[in-house]
């Protein structure tokens, strides 16, 4: 299906990241990973890297990260995926987006989700940690 993305397209991500000040770098790494370009984004996930999907899942570790990524991704080709970043606060170390997501299929939206990614990079510019806050449309 097609991915609409409001804020940055995989290509760009890629033909930039390394042209970016460090901090512009880790800003594009989380970008990808907000925006489920998480292929972009594997290769700066430190080996020991968390993920708490804050009251749903808790995965710990390079290879649980990938694969739970994977499985999102194979979701996201099931459907058409339009993402809003609102907006992105950053320092040295860490980047926080908050937006949305709309998923839909067949003309009918499925999903909606309101989200807030919290990422953690360690003195390697590797993604450490990762917070997720999603919050579904009941409506």
């Amino acid at each position: 299906m097609k991915n609409n993305f409001i804020v940055n397209n995989s290509n760009n991500i890629m033909k930039t990241i390394f042209d970016q000040t460090p901090r512009e770098k880790l800003i594009q790494i989380a970008a990808a990973f907000s925006n489920g370009n998480f292929e972009l984004a594997f290769p700066y996930l430190a080996d020991d890297v968390l993920w708490n999907v804050v009251g749903e899942d808790y995965f710990e570790g390079k290879n649980a990260v990938i694969d739970n990524g994977h499985q999102i991704a194979n979701y996201f080709k099931s459907v058409t995926t339009n993402f809003r970043t609102i907006n992105v606060i950053a320092d040295n170390t860490r980047v926080a987006i908050n937006g949305t997501a709309e998923f839909i299929r067949d003309g009918k939206r499925v999903n909606f989700v309101s989200a807030c990614d919290v990422y953690e990079f360690n003195d390697n510019n590797e993604l450490q940690t990762i917070t997720s806050y999603c919050i579904a449309d009941k409506k």
